[in-house]
């Protein structure tokens, strides 16, 4: 798994069973690698290459992915199946039906010599669905005894049991602004909340980011590199104030957009929060403030917390070997249920 927040790549070795229709799993080794400098310089700016260049990077990341996943196997001894990859989301335009993860999926074959599911998304894109989010799936059939599963990776996005269905949408951008805020301090992200936790509160631009136009949208919706460029870091790139401040506002701007996604509820439910935002301790208290009583926020275990993504792809790999449904149309909003993925031998 490979995010857009472009922390590193998430590796997970996982075991699935299933047993009077009830799936369980286990999680036997987990590994982050970061990317190496040139080749997450490339991936920051890959909106910007040109076809031949982002087919190139396309076969470069799908090489190193094959070496990187190869060494993780042959250390470990572990015995694999297949390997299902997520690949890096360089373009999602659902209105335009073009999504795009470069990592090319015959290059980690052919290295790994494994049997390899890669391309989740574009049939759903296809379809006439937003592509997006395909872990509600995972969340519905191995994380049942939550209400909610929020990940704050990215993009903060939700998943939930509604009237029979399974539901899920993008509530707003995390990771991908906060980290862009931390990289101009020259950090690769915010430790623990703490730079937020210095800074004020900026009412103008608070006001201006909880009233952006997508917030008002229906659900089901998604979000991708290009909306939170253009509305929100240009936003930020206009702000004369500290970044300190700007990090508090933004991650008040977080906290706002999720409980207002939550305490349209009933009381007494029970929130899964997974993703590396987990560990801002900041937003969290941020978080709990605001849900209060209403909703209790529920921070697993580091692993959960780290690989819960790598995880359900897994899992989506699995599902599309079975050849049973992995993306849901309640969730994307596709004309259709489908069995999403390319398999290769």
């Amino acid at each position: 798994m490979s995010g857009t927040s472009l922390d590193g790549l998430d590796l997970a070795f996982c075991e699935f069973e299933i047993e009077d229709g009830l799936w369980s799993y286990q999680i036997h080794g987990t590994e982050t690698r970061s990317y190496p400098e040139e080749l997450y310089n490339f991936l920051k700016t890959a909106v910007e290459f040109s076809g031949l260049e982002l087919t190139k990077l396309d076969v470069e990341l799908g090489q190193w992915m094959g070496k990187v996943v190869k060494s993780f196997i042959d250390s470990n001894q572990f015995e694999v199946d297949f390997i299902a990859s997520h690949g890096h989301t360089v373009f999602h335009q659902p209105e335009s039906g073009i999504t795009m993860q470069i990592g090319n999926g015959n290059s980690i074959a052919a290295i790994s010599q494994l049997p390899v599911v890669y391309d989740f998304r574009s049939l759903d894109v296809a379809l006439g669905g937003q592509g997006a989010p395909l872990v509600p799936i995972g969340d519905a059939l191995l994380f049942h005894g939550y209400d909610y599963c929020l990940n704050l990776g990215g993009i903060a996005n939700i998943s939930f049991h509604k009237d029979g269905r399974r539901l899920a949408y993008d509530i707003c951008p995390c990771n991908m602004a906060l980290n862009y805020i931390a990289n101009k301090k020259g950090h690769n992200y915010d430790k623990g909340g703490a730079i937020a936790r210095e800074g004020k509160l900026l009412p103008g631009l608070l006001e201006v980011l909880d009233n952006l136009a997508f917030y008002k949208q229906p659900y089901p919706k998604s979000l991708g590199y290009e909306w939170v460029s253009e509305n929100v870091l240009n936003v930020i790139n206009g702000c004369p104030d500290s970044l300190a401040d700007i990090m508090r506002t933004l991650a008040e701007h977080i906290a706002n957009q999720i409980a207002q996604a939550l305490m349209k509820e009933e009381s007494g439910q029970k929130l899964l929060v997974t993703g590396g935002g987990a560990f801002n301790h900041f937003l969290i208290e941020l978080l709990r403030e605001r849900l209060k009583e209403k909703v209790e926020v529920c921070i697993p275990d580091d692993t959960t917390i780290n690989f819960k993504e790598a995880l359900i792809f897994a899992f989506l790999g699995v599902l599309r070997i079975r050849g049973e449904v992995n993306c849901l149309s309640s969730v994307t909003g596709s004309s259709q249920d489908s069995c999403g993925g390319v398999l290769t031998h």
